[in-house]
């Protein structure tokens, strides 16, 4: 006779749940991370355009606004990455209908979108400014 298996521990069962995630939170995961992905260059660049003006003493008159408006680029990238990742994923992230012979859309996966990516929008900040723009700046 087989052993029955053991059941999981914490971290097997966590493990087993980022493994096997439902489809349309990886849909929404992935869109919003896109999304970021995309708005965080945007922003590195103009940080570290910033950031080489204020080092280097120059004018930032030549600097993309014509001044530090770094913390208005920020709130950009969190308000870009809610709007556009949950349009995306309300784009992408079709409903199941019970016939199962088609999808529809609904504002559910545009919500689902929109939790997806507060946390993304935040993590991409602070990725920014702790691990990719210390190592740019010393280039």
């Amino acid at each position: 006779m087989a052993n029955p298996p053991r059941p999981r521990g914490f971290i097997g069962r966590r493990l087993y749940q980022l493994m096997h995630a439902p489809k349309p939170v990886f849909r929404a995961v992935f869109a919003n991370v896109s999304i970021a992905t995309l708005l965080t260059c945007a922003y590195l660049l103009y940080d570290l355009q910033v950031e080489r003006a204020l080092r280097s003493g120059a004018d930032l008159g030549s600097v993309i606004g014509g001044s530090d408006l770094r913390t208005e680029a920020a709130a950009l990238l969190v308000l870009g990455t809610v709007i556009f990742g949950s349009l995306l994923t309300y784009v992408i992230v079709p409903q199941p209908r019970a016939g199962r012979s088609g999808s529809e859309r609904s504002g559910w996966s545009a919500l689902l979108g929109f939790f997806a990516s507060l946390p993304v929008a935040y993590i991409a900040l602070v990725i920014e400014s702790q691990l990719l723009k210390p190592l740019f700046v010393q280039l």
